[in-house]
């Protein structure tokens, strides 16, 4: 069947939304890129408005060394973050709506170092150095040598350093164990004389570190001890680079982990990296994370032909999915859009409600059952690029341009652009939300939006 109705079949047996109600309650960490489960979620309702310039609505605001696009994640009353610091000025970063694919030359020694910040303060409390050598491979003028995300259980942080390897520490930043990964060479499968550098951020669950690792040669997904950094398994991928973070689904009673990609969209069994189904197709630069909503999954991509955005049902999903071309539907394949897809931003989808932001700041907000489409929209008068996700806190949407310009919009299925804020430098890093305070990193500081609760003027 065509077109974008879902077939007949009573959805109340999947509780997706019971699930996403449980996944919004749970304790405020945000212990991975994109927080909880990597929705992106924080129920808990944050400032609309802020200023850099007056103070109004800012916690603290701190400057952080290097350069690092990692987002920021929380546990309890600390902040995590880490960086990629060279001596000299800090390394320029080309923005903008661009077709070149430049690398950067600047493959100097670099330390990479793991942050820890207080919560209540931003004070840092200490710097740990994790790596130091000369980077491997070459970043993107848009990226940093620090892209991908840490992340923590509250016993340890995992850290992927791009082709440097994962690095393991305790919760005081003491190296507990390192892997080398390969060489994680990333750069576009058609122009292969650029290089990249890596992205994907690492999950880590019931101690077990989760990877994808899609690079020019060798792509594979693996899962690895926690703590001892033994590999458990390593599954092949066939799949060209790209710079997607993987998604952890239960269906069933059983968990998988969840790829995006070009060639081989995939769920593998987190048991054995047994391949559960495949999907090929979309767009050919693949970087958003797949969303996870219950039982269904939301994936998009964009460059080439395509730029899909298309929902998966995990509990029909089995063997090879591809269809003859992305308009067909089935029980699996509930619905899609080929061309409203999105090249850096991950989904947000909130009490069964989907919101895809483009590349250019175009807002899509569609049904998650059906994938009717309630609006696309544009943020802001234009010209202006967004690689950030965006995030939820309450009952607003937060996007985050490289410019800087933070746009809040209501979550409703009508456009309802709340308020516009500037950070004062570019942003290129997906925020945390944790208890009514939003998190920014820009390439030059870490600056925490909410209300002030001591005094947070110590160096």
């Amino acid at each position: 069947m065509s077109g974008f109705q879902l077939p007949r079949r009573s959805w109340k047996s999947i509780g997706w939304i019971a699930l996403i109600a449980v996944a919004t309650a749970r304790a405020e960490d945000w212990p991975q890129f994109r927080g909880p489960d990597g929705g992106g979620i924080s129920a808990t309702p944050a400032p609309t408005t802020w200023s850099v310039d007056t103070g109004t609505n800012i916690a603290w605001s701190r400057e952080i060394p290097g350069l690092g696009h990692a987002s920021p994640i929380i546990w309890k009353d600390r902040v995590y973050l880490t960086t990629a610091v060279r001596a000299g000025a800090r390394p320029e970063v080309k923005i903008g709506v661009y077709g070149d694919g430049d690398s950067a030359d600047d493959n100097v020694v670099h330390q990479w170092r793991l942050l820890c910040l207080d919560r209540a303060t931003g004070v840092i409390r200490w710097d740990r150095l994790g790596h130091e050598a000369a980077p491997r491979e070459k970043r993107h003028t848009k990226a940093s040598h620090c892209n991908s995300t840490p992340a923590t259980d509250g016993q340890r942080v995992v850290a992927i350093f791009g082709s440097e390897g994962l690095f393991c520490f305790d919760m005081e930043g003491t190296a507990q164990w390192k892997k080398d990964l390969g060489n994680m060479d990333v750069r576009p499968w058609n122009a292969t004389d650029l290089q990249w550098s890596f992205a994907s951020s690492p999950l880590l669950r019931d101690d077990v570190v989760y990877v994808q690792c899609d690079v020019l040669s060798g792509a594979f997904v693996a899962a690895l001890d926690a703590r001892t950094g033994q590999e458990r398994w390593r599954t092949p991928r066939r799949e060209v680079p790209n710079w997607c973070t993987p998604a952890l689904a239960s269906v069933a009673g059983k968990v998988q982990l969840v790829v995006n990609g070009w060639k081989e969209l995939a769920g593998y069994d987190v048991a054995d990296g047994r391949q559960l189904w495949t999907l090929s197709g979309g767009g050919d630069i693949p970087v958003p994370a797949p969303l996870v909503a219950g039982h269904l999954a939301v994936f998009t991509s964009a460059h080439g032909k395509y730029r899909p955005l298309r929902a998966l049902n995990l509990v029909e999903a089995k063997g090879d999915l591809t269809a003859s071309s992305l308009e067909v539907t089935n029980a699996a394949l509930p619905w899609c859009h080929p061309r409203l897809g999105s090249y850096m931003q991950t989904p947000i989808a909130v009490g069964g409600t989907v919101w895809s932001c483009d590349w250019m700041g175009v807002l899509s907000c569609v049904d998650l059952l059906t994938g009717r489409i309630h609006y696309s929209e544009r943020l802001g008068s234009g010209g202006q690029a967004f690689t950030a996700s965006g995030i939820a806190a309450g009952k607003r949407l937060y996007f985050a341009s490289e410019n800087g310009d933070v746009y809040v919009v209501d979550q409703s299925q009508t456009f309802a652009p709340v308020a516009t804020n500037r950070l004062g430098g570019l942003c290129l890093a997906t925020p945390a939300a944790v208890e009514g305070t939003l998190y920014f990193r820009t390439t030059e500081k870490l600056i925490a939006c909410g209300r002030r609760r001591v005094d947070s003027s110590a160096p």
